[in-house]
């Protein structure tokens, strides 16, 4: 019980059951579900739910590209797949809005921009920094949904001029982009909710954002990734090309 109490709070109490076993088994304690599931709630350890997100869909404003997914969110190495999106931070002072990409390979976050401004230059801002860091998108498949900002003419441009394929979710079928839903489920019940009391302004939220990005990226375990931190999956992965 002391170990699965230490992981909980390790973790600020985001992880919940599953991960929970993931980390005991990295550990080297053998671990059953139903055996961790219950003592956690002997415990009173539960781990945080997701909730509501924000939508940019405003009609037919532009190109609206094909759905080249489908739905299959699985990619064989890194770089194959990428995803992005807008979500909504609302508090009493204003509203901010968070712009990532998502690598649909390791589920890590390779770019992202925070504004208080969901505009066009945010979606640019954000690009840059992942063409920055990024150079052979060649045959890259980016999706999203039919947002206003993905269907400009400017940014169909930048992607095809990077060898891109641009692919957009069907109308009004979340599923489609169901990752980047995911992950702002996680990011806000793990680091909004419940906490919004301590973002007195933009700067404190911004700092707390790149905080958990970095901890998300570097730090937190899933089964897609074997139970190893995004970034780790992904070095092992390119290290044995």
């Amino acid at each position: 019980m002391g170990e699965i109490e230490s992981i909980f709070d390790e973790n600020d109490g985001k992880y919940g059951v599953v991960r929970v076993c993931g980390e005991l088994r990295n550990r080297g304690w053998p671990s059953n579900h139903k055996k961790v599931q219950r003592l956690m709630s002997k415990m009173g350890l539960k781990g945080k739910q997701p909730k509501v997100k924000y939508h940019s869909y405003i009609g037919t404003v532009g190109v609206v590209a094909d759905d080249r997914l489908k739905r299959d969110f699985n990619a064989a190495s890194p770089n194959e797949k990428w995803t992005t999106d807008v979500s909504e931070f609302a508090l009493p002072w204003g509203k901010s809005y968070l712009s990532p990409i998502l690598d649909m390979y390791a589920r890590d976050i390779i770019a992202w921009d925070l504004s208080i401004h969901p505009n066009f230059e945010q979606t640019v801002r954000m690009l840059d920094e992942a063409f920055e860091r990024h150079h052979d998108l060649e045959g890259l498949v980016f999706h999203s949904d039919q947002g206003w900002q993905y269907q400009m003419k400017q940014y169909g441009e930048r992607l095809r001029g990077k060898g891109i394929l641009q692919s957009m979710s069907r109308k009004g079928n979340c599923l489609d982009n169901s990752v980047m839903e995911s992950f702002f489920g996680t990011m806000k019940n793990e680091m909004f909710y419940g906490h919004e009391s301590e973002f007195q302004d933009f700067d404190s939220l911004y700092r707390a954002v790149a905080d958990y990005i970095d901890y998300y990226n570097n730090r937190r375990i899933k089964k897609k990734t074997k139970w190893m931190p995004p970034s780790r999956f992904r070095e092992a992965s390119i290290s044995s090309v």
